[in-house]
């Protein structure tokens, strides 16, 4: 698309920060203005959301590709478009049934009035976006707080500025600035923007950034939702069968170049089976990718060249604390030329505690591995670190696997795959301690953004002012008839 572009903020010299009080009070105010938002309001603007995505989801596709280097449309079909249907489409079938009133039972020293919860909406949400899945993890919010009946700023990466300013015009062509607006620019502009008083923030990046973001709502009581990422374990067990395991482990930890914040980041196998599981994986790669992934379009390139440096440093690091490194592909595509940010899928055995390595998320194609000898060694390990945004466990003995999941925190798991948790429409999807906060997905996600007030109707025939002063016996003598029936 050649039209020029008019997002309602560009703040790529300096931010204008009255422009972005200025949007912000047009929101706050139109979500005042109706805070009884009915479905159909909710359903048009999915609907819109959703034919937006099909005209323009090519034009978008090759925004994303521009900014990466290597993400074929295909893979954005695949991880941002399919996901995001998915999810619209759930919320429009849903939507009548969520927002009913829910009814709760009322205790007999109540009776016999009623009592039941009303779902509103909270009224304007902030939503950061980050640049690994920059149109699933800026739209997927937005379609759930929009089926919350709110409306929503979005401050999506300057680390994708094409596919952030494409998002601009589009939903600025499309949809009124009152229900949604996006704001680009740099991390001044993300911190101006962390600091308006949202009625709920919704983050998607690094740990280190979301805390940040965290203390710069507090200062307005914000809310927040806080997906971050962490070193996500993958567990072999002695029962896997490595050859179908290795498949799956693969793929979860490649898509999209690795840069992905459940990926794989380092694998646990059982020790003597080291051997076997590096030929594994690289039978899986050739049967994904052929004789090599670099080169192939299908294989994404790491987003920027610093992000592609810290991965060669990390390895570097790893190499020099006497960490064995070992390509996985051994051959290139017969002269099919490279992007020169295609990194080349390594495996790091027996990595030390103490390398960068196995202390920050990896974000990248990247393989820890690590032997073990006993089950409890695996948890001791998992459970002495921050806890992780997912967790994969591989095999067929099913008390083995009811051990991890019971002694292991996690924000989500897959078992016998990797990612797939994700996918699932009927799961919340977030994180636990540093992995973050709250969870979103199906009614979870439409109840992230709501506000769930509870209504007590009383009855003409009440009973309370039984309970009035002055207190005496017969106060004595009801209360001891109600202990008995609680």
């Amino acid at each position: 698309m050649n039209a020029p572009l008019t997002p309602f903020l560009d703040t790529s010299d300096f931010p204008d920060l009255q422009a972005l009080t200025d949007g912000f009070a047009t929101q706050r105010q139109a979500s005042r203005a109706q805070t009884d938002v009915p479905l159909a309001w909710r359903r048009e603007r999915l609907t819109r959301l959703l034919s937006l995505i099909d005209t323009h989801g090519p034009a978008l596709a090759q925004a994303v590709q521009a900014d990466f280097g290597v993400r074929s449309e295909a893979l954005t079909e695949v991880a941002d478009f399919f996901v995001l249907r998915a999810t619209i489409g759930q919320l429009l079938r849903q939507l009548p049934k969520w927002m009913k009133p829910q009814r709760v039972g009322t205790p007999i020293y109540l009776q016999p009035a009623h009592a039941y919860i009303q779902r509103q909406p909270l009224g304007v949400v902030g939503v950061i976006g980050p640049w690994n899945y920059p149109l699933q993890l800026t739209l997927g919010p937005l379609a759930a707080a929009w089926a919350a009946g709110n409306r929503v700023m979005m401050k999506p990466s300057e680390l994708t500025p094409r596919t952030s300013a494409l998002l601009a015009e589009l939903l600025h062509q499309h949809f009124d600035r009152a229900d949604v607006q996006v704001v680009l620019g740099g991390a001044d502009v993300a911190q101006a923007f962390a600091d308006l008083p949202f009625d709920h923030l919704f983050f998607t990046g690094s740990t280190l950034v979301g805390r940040k973001v965290a203390q710069a709502a507090a200062r307005n009581l914000t809310p927040t939702t806080l997906e971050l990422g962490g070193k996500s374990p993958c567990i072999v067990d002695a029962s896997c069968d490595l050859s179908e395991a290795a498949v799956k482990i693969l793929h979860g930890k490649l898509l999209n170049g690795g840069q992905t914040c459940i990926a794989p980041d380092y694998i646990f196998v059982p020790k003597g089976q080291e051997a076997a599981l590096e030929q594994a994986l690289r039978a899986a790669l050739v049967r994904l990718f052929g004789t090599s992934p670099v080169g192939h379009p299908d294989y994404a390139s790491i987003a920027t060249d610093r992000h592609h440096q810290r991965l060669q440093t990390l390895l570097d690091e790893a190499r020099s604390l006497g960490a064995e490194v070992r390509e996985l592909c051994e051959a290139d595509r017969g002269g099919v030329s490279a992007h020169p940010r295609q990194f080349a899928p390594v495996l790091v055995l027996q990595p030390p505690a103490e390398s960068r390595l196995m202390q920050e998320e990896i974000f990248g194609p990247i393989l820890p591995v690590l032997s073990y000898e006993r089950f409890e060694d695996v948890v001791a390990y998992i459970n002495a670190r921050p806890r992780p945004l997912a967790l994969y466990w591989f095999g067929k003995d099913q008390a083995a696997c009811q051990r991890v999941l019971h002694h292991t925190v996690s924000g989500g798991v897959t078992v016998n795959d990797t990612l797939m948790h994700i996918a699932h429409k009927g799961l919340p999807f977030g994180g636990v301690g540093d992995s973050g906060w709250g969870a979103y997905h199906g009614e979870i996600g439409f109840l992230r953004f709501t506000h769930q007030k509870g209504v007590f109707v009383q009855s003409p025939w009440a009973l309370g002012h039984w309970f009035y002063p002055p207190y005496g016996k017969r106060l004595a003598q009801l209360l001891s008839v109600l202990r008995r029936l609680m």
